[in-house]
């Protein structure tokens, strides 16, 4: 950790980047990452700038936004027909839709050659850029031309791809799950070249060293924050005795909602009034639906998508629990989320998991719906129990994970990379509010070139604040 000298120069500021491929806050974690880490940046007095592909990010109107626009196949109604011919001028624009036609996912890849192209063009001058899991040759042609860059990987991709396949039931659907994840292929040849690395939680770091074969100890930890502002203790609202929460992707193997949903059906006679609210998009053709009309539990499961972060604090509060029955996170925001509302908590031992719960929820063994129900039985049972729980999670996360402490400890990291002496950035000494968790009672890039002498951010046309 650094510290400021004995005769540190003037405070200033730091003109900071954040990079995302797609960054929108309601669809995953990578997007609330960046919403927050770059409010949080600009609240300790940073400059802060973000490119981003499609969906856009919703950002503080202190941020600027960058627009990296690409073909946001994900949106178009009929991904044959979103070809124009402008794009069969631009290999990028053509890549990006022939890999979507043929199966595979190529926005890591193409926001990445669109990114070196936006850096030739403006040269703006960072004293960082920070890369949220492009993970793509752009970023590392980028360190090659000399650009200070950092790049955090919340879990290895390679994770999701092992789970997937295992939940797979035919040989196609295999295929076709192996062709998506064929970007893996860049990620893991850019990450053992990368110079520096970033993850939330040292149960993602050992994953990460383990998956892409380098040291544990080459990859600094940063844990997540949570927006305690949005996500507290609401007592206005009453709780709902007998629901539970979760938040999750409905369709996505490595969230575990089967588990759940299979809990819940087993609860279901004994406690004719239980009811689940998941916050996800039902698939009306996925396995989740199929799931829970075979299960009989129509009635008991609600879904909720598109909602506000204020609607989804809203829901916290009036859950008598919240579940989190994931195989595998990385970091686990929705624990966290759950936690700061002073909602007691019911986590499987995935990953990252018991690392952010601690002693302040209940951890049972990923993977077994019957632990799920026994602990929910137990659960609802024990208020006193419940109410101890709630208490020592909000004082967790506003001790251990916030995004200003993220900020603070980033910025340490920032400078050691920028070459900057510690006193030489705005508060970087300050005394962080938690120092500790302790719980209380394939295509090749060609070679690199050298970069022009940078301008100032801000200066180019393509620069929109991230109001408009």
């Amino acid at each position: 950790m650094l510290h400021a000298s004995a005769d540190p120069a003037p405070p200033r500021k730091l003109n900071i980047c954040l990079l995302g491929y797609r960054s929108n806050p309601y669809s995953g974690g990578q997007g609330v990452y960046i919403k927050s880490l770059s409010s949080a940046l600009t609240d300790i007095g940073h400059v802060v700038d973000v490119i981003s592909g499609q969906p856009y990010p919703e950002l503080d109107p202190r941020v600027n936004l960058i627009k990296l626009p690409g073909l946001n196949l994900f949106e178009s109604d009929n991904h044959v027909t979103a070809l124009r011919p402008r794009h069969l001028l631009s290999f990028t624009d053509f890549f990006e839709w022939f890999s979507m036609l043929t199966g595979g996912f190529a926005e890591p890849y193409t926001f990445g050659r669109r990114l070196v192209r936006y850096f030739k063009k403006h040269k703006p001058q960072y004293d960082i850029v920070h890369d949220n899991q492009s993970l793509s040759y752009g970023t590392l042609r980028l360190q090659r031309m000399g650009i200070p860059i950092v790049t955090t990987i919340h879990h290895p991709i390679t994770s999701d791809l092992k789970i997937a396949l295992q939940s797979a039931e035919t040989w196609q659907h295999r295929l076709l799950i192996r062709r998506w994840h064929s970007f893996l292929r860049m990620q893991k040849k850019v990450v053992r070249q990368l110079e520096h690395l970033v993850t939330v939680s040292e149960a993602s770091r050992a994953t990460i060293a383990d998956a892409f074969a380098i040291p544990e100890d080459s990859i600094h930890v940063v844990h997540n924050g949570i927006d305690t502002k949005v996500f507290k203790p609401n007592p206005a609202i009453e709780r709902e005795a007998t629901t539970i929460m979760t938040t999750t992707s409905a369709d996505v193997p490595l969230k575990g909602l089967p588990y759940l949903l299979r809990a819940i059906a087993t609860l279901a006679d004994d406690m004719p009034n239980i009811k689940l609210n998941v916050l996800g998009k039902l698939r009306k053709d996925g396995g989740t639906l199929r799931l829970i009309e075979k299960l009989g539990i129509s009635s008991r499961v609600n879904f909720f998508s598109g909602i506000t972060v204020t609607e989804i604090a809203d829901l916290y509060a009036r859950a008598t629990i919240a579940v989190v029955p994931s195989i595998y996170e990385g970091f686990g925001l929705p624990a966290g989320e759950a936690m700061a509302c002073s909602v007691p908590v019911i986590s499987t031992d995935g990953g990252a998991l018991p690392e952010i719960v601690g002693t302040c929820g209940v951890i049972v063994p990923a993977g077994d719906h019957l632990a799920i129900a026994d602990a929910i039985r137990s659960l609802l049972a024990d208020e006193s129990g419940r109410q101890a729980l709630a208490a020592k999670a909000r004082h967790r996360i506003l001790r251990s994970f916030t995004w200003d402490k993220a900020a603070r400890d980033l910025l340490r990291l920032y400078l050691q990379i920028s070459g900057h002496r510690a006193g030489n950035a705005l508060f970087v000494n300050e005394p962080l509010v938690n120092e500790s968790l302790v719980d209380e009672p394939s295509i090749e890039e060609p070679s690199m070139e050298k970069p022009a002498s940078p301008s100032q951010p801000g200066t180019n046309p393509e620069y929109v604040p991230a109001n408009h």
